[in-house]
C-alpha cells in the first residue's frame, strides 16, 4: 500500500514545516506540525513508513525541548515503524530520554545499539556525558574507544 499522493505531499510539507520550526529552536510549534502530519496517515498508522519519520521527529523535538517522557514515548511507537529497529539515531535519541529519566539499563541497552549501528560519530554532536555513560557499561571494543 502507498500514501495518496494528496497525504503525501501534505505530510511533506508539514514535516518540512516542522523541521524549519525544530531548526529554530521553536520544539513545540514544530511538534504540532508533526502532528498534523501524523494525522494524515491512514490507520494503522505504525504501518507506513511516513510514520517512523514522523515519531522520531516528535521525538527528537521532544528531546530537544527537555520533555524526555514524551520524547521516549514517540520514540518508542517508533520502534514499532517500519525501518525503526537497528537505525541509530533512533536507538541514540531513545537511550538518551531513558538516561534522562534515569533508566539506566534501557539506556544502556539502547546506546549500545546506536554505538554498535554508527559508531563514535553517532553521539559526536550531543553531550559527551551519553557517551561516557555508554564507556561505563560495555567493555571496550578491539582496538579501543574511538573517542
Amino acid at each position: 500500500m502507498e500514501l495518496s499522493d494528496a497525504a503525501h505531499a501534505e505530510i511533506t510539507r508539514l514535516c518540512a514545516a516542522g523541521d524549519d520550526l525544530a531548526d529554530e529552536g521553536r520544539f513545540e510549534e514544530a511538534i504540532a506540525e508533526y502532528s498534523r502530519a501524523w494525522a494524515y496517515l491512514p490507520e494503522p498508522k505504525q504501518q507506513w513508513e511516513a510514520a517512523t519519520f514522523i515519531l522520531a521527529a516528535i521525538g527528537d523535538a521532544n528531546f530537544l525541548r527537555g520533555a524526555f517522557a514524551h520524547g521516549r514515548e514517540s520514540l518508542a511507537a517508533a520502534m514499532h515503524c517500519p525501518g525503526a529497529i537497528g537505525n541509530p539515531f533512533l536507538h541514540l535519541r531513545l537511550g538518551q530520554c531513558q538516561l534522562e529519566l534515569g533508566q539506566h539499563e534501557r539506556a544502556a541497552d539502547e546506546l549500545a545499539r546506536a554505538y554498535m549501528g554508527a559508531g563514535y560519530d553517532i553521539f559526536s554532536n550531543d553531550d559527551p556525558k551519553y557517551f561516557a555513560f555508554l564507556k561505563t557499561r560495555l567493555q571496550p571494543p578491539p582496538g579501543g574507544w574511538e573517542a
